[in-house]
């Protein structure tokens, strides 16, 4: 593609990173999971970081910490990417979802509440785009029901709203590290909470269960250890972490980029006529992942392939997963039942965004982009 969707910035601090890495005995997981640990979390103003192969596996280890297993449910919203649910179910839980706002396409919180039965355990809220829902109102509900809440924050680094930071509210909250994120390490998350005996039992399950990793052995000498707890697979390794380190030094400066990228869009888009743009609350700060456009009336599909026939790469962030086919045919979804997420994932385009993109770039995205609804109207 001419203008690709999502270009990373990673490259000479990346690679001394990793060489430092390579030169060392520990390429599993060690201090400099540690090190990417202690700055998340002090970023985040968190006091537990745990840095894990995805968000998924976040979400799961999650899940399981808090002891949310068969027979239970998990209220979300079917507007965000698969893992969101799959967690759920890999846990033995059953996903239930709630329609989403139609103006921003997050978690309707007022939809909670009729949603919640005796079998509710959790709220797993998704911060779409990038911008936070409303966690001061899902916090509220879920205290009065005795309901814990994780947060999928794999938009949502940087996000504030009402005064709250993400993962300030959540019991955990999840990010993630994939290939096209703010900070990325190529495949990669972490779960952050305040809570010691959490993050304690998090430590626990990322890594079998094991109470003495590789890096103990090494810097302690040989002693048996022992499983405590039937675990998984989800432990960062120091080669990964080493790719988030310098990242870590430039998220604000990245952070105003795509601010001014997104100031950029929004100022040539606001007089195109055939596309709508999801609007958020004044004084919220967006974590600026992506910028989509809403496209209606069936256009939507003959949008990309116009746009990706000019050298320009788009993406759809998402079709309603409630209507996917394992969906459809596991929970017996039908088309209807949430209206506004299945508008929104029929509408939706992601354009390209990211830090380095050019004002130059985002005129040839947006005039092509105008010609073409001008075309087709």
């Amino acid at each position: 593609m001419a203008i690709p969707f999502y270009q990373h910035d990673l490259g000479e601090p990346e690679l001394e990173a990793v060489r430092r890495v390579l030169a060392g005995p520990i390429l599993t997981t060690g201090e400099v999971v540690s090190t990417v640990e202690r700055r998340f979390a002090d970023y985040l103003g968190r006091r537990h970081a745990l840095a894990v192969t995805s968000c998924t596996g976040a979400l799961h280890l999650s899940l399981l910490a808090l002891g949310i297993g068969a027979g239970d449910e998990v209220i979300t919203t079917p507007m965000t990417f698969i893992a969101t649910s799959t967690a759920i179910m890999e846990a033995g839980a059953t996903p239930v979802f709630v329609d989403v706002e139609a103006t921003t396409g997050n978690m309707d919180a007022s939809r909670i509440e009729s949603a919640i039965t005796k079998k509710t355990k959790a709220i797993m809220p998704v911060h779409l785009y990038g911008y936070m829902c409303d966690m001061r109102a899902i916090r509220t509900i879920a205290d009065q029901h005795g309901l814990f809440v994780i947060e999928d924050a794999a938009h949502c680094v940087e996000g504030m709203r009402d005064g709250i930071r993400v993962g300030e509210l959540g019991d955990t909250t999840c990010f993630s590290f994939y290939a096209t994120k703010n900070l990325t390490c190529g495949e990669g998350g972490a779960v952050v909470t305040d809570r010691d005996t959490l993050a304690e039992k998090l430590r626990l399950l990322r890594q079998h269960g094991m109470t003495k990793t590789a890096a103990d052995r090494h810097r302690e000498g040989y002693q048996h250890w022992d499983m405590t707890v039937l675990g998984w697979k989800y432990n960062m390794d120091n080669i990964h972490a080493a790719l988030l380190l310098p990242q870590l030094d430039r998220v604000e400066e990245n952070w105003r980029k795509r601010d001014a990228v997104a100031q950029w869009y929004a100022q040539r888009l606001k007089e195109c006529l055939g596309l709508s743009l999801p609007s958020y609350q004044p004084g919220a700060r967006h974590a600026r992942h992506l910028y989509p456009v809403w496209i209606g009336n069936g256009r939507r599909d003959g949008i990309i392939q116009g746009l990706q026939r000019e050298g320009i790469g788009v993406v759809v962030n998402y079709r309603a997963i409630h209507l996917l086919t394992y969906f459809r045919e596991t929970f017996g979804f039908r088309v209807g039942v949430f209206p506004n997420a299945e508008r929104i994932g029929n509408d939706t385009i992601s354009l390209p965004f990211y830090a380095a993109i050019s004002e130059e770039q985002v005129v040839v995205v947006t005039d092509t982009l105008a010609r073409l609804l001008k075309e087709g109207a």
